[in-house]
């Protein structure tokens, strides 16, 4: 059968015609994570002598830099006050320090280095054997405003009971500070990537009497073209048979 359309009609529904051609299939792995600190870029300050605090000038989210005062101690022996200096530039990530207090061994300030973070995604053991070092990987926050792209690091040894699953690293610049630590994300690995000699939009699929169907423009109108189909992912189906490189086929509408 022919569906006639005329040019205006075919604006008017949003009719788009696009050209078959070759294109490269990417298989994917949807995972889901968290976003941690860079666990080695974080340093924490105890006090070089025992004494107590008398001033505390930084607060949890304030940024430092590398020398900056962040309180000040009396000794207990010496009875002098000395400062607690930032060990490096980062964002106090805790503080144990109050005025008054005495100091010891403890942790007073954690402070932590947010131009990168971690994100830890959780890998169920089906899936350890397709996930390996050096692999692309798409992050996307759970709302989609923020993106960002890495490459899969270490895969954990050890794996949390509580879920079954093992932790993939991914190692993410962060020079805006807009991924925070606690934030949920989804992450997308490619597998595999393979070239195909022809591919349509996945929107040009249609089913007519239970076939797999793409539109092609002819005199007069659209008439339909049943294909068969391989490989897919969210860009591009391949098309094996019933479609050649080069011809026109309505990608949506």
């Amino acid at each position: 059968p022919l569906a006639r359309i005329s040019a205006s009609a075919a604006d008017k529904v949003g009719i788009v015609t696009a050209i078959a051609g070759p294109a490269t299939i990417r298989e994917r792995l949807p995972l889901y994570g968290t976003v941690r600190p860079n666990a080695e870029r974080v340093r924490e300050v105890v006090a070089r002598f025992p004494g107590y605090v008398k001033t505390v000038g930084k607060a949890v989210g304030d940024a430092v830099s590398r020398g900056e005062v962040l309180a000040t101690v009396e000794s207990n022996e010496s009875l002098q006050t000395y400062a607690l200096l930032a060990p490096m530039s980062g964002t106090i990530t805790a503080r144990e320090a109050d005025p008054g207090e005495q100091t010891g061994s403890d942790v007073l300030f954690s402070i932590t280095d947010l131009s990168t973070v971690w994100i830890e995604l959780s890998l169920f053991p089906a899936d350890v054997a397709r996930v390996r070092s050096g692999q692309k990987v798409e992050i996307a926050s759970v709302d989609g405003r923020l993106r960002g792209n890495g490459e899969i690091g270490p895969v954990g040894a050890l794996g949390q009971s509580a879920t079954q699953t093992l932790t993939a690293r991914v190692t993410l610049a962060n020079p805006d500070r807009q991924w925070t630590p606690g934030l949920f994300v989804n992450g997308s690995v490619e597998l595999g990537a393979d070239p195909v000699p022809v591919a349509v939009a996945p929107a040009a699929l249609q089913s007519l009497d239970g076939a797999a169907t793409v539109f092609v423009p002819v005199a007069g109108g659209y008439a339909p073209r049943r294909v068969l189909t391989g490989r897919a992912d969210e860009n591009h189906v391949e098309i094996i048979e019933g479609l050649q490189a080069g011809q026109a086929y309505v990608a949506a509408g």
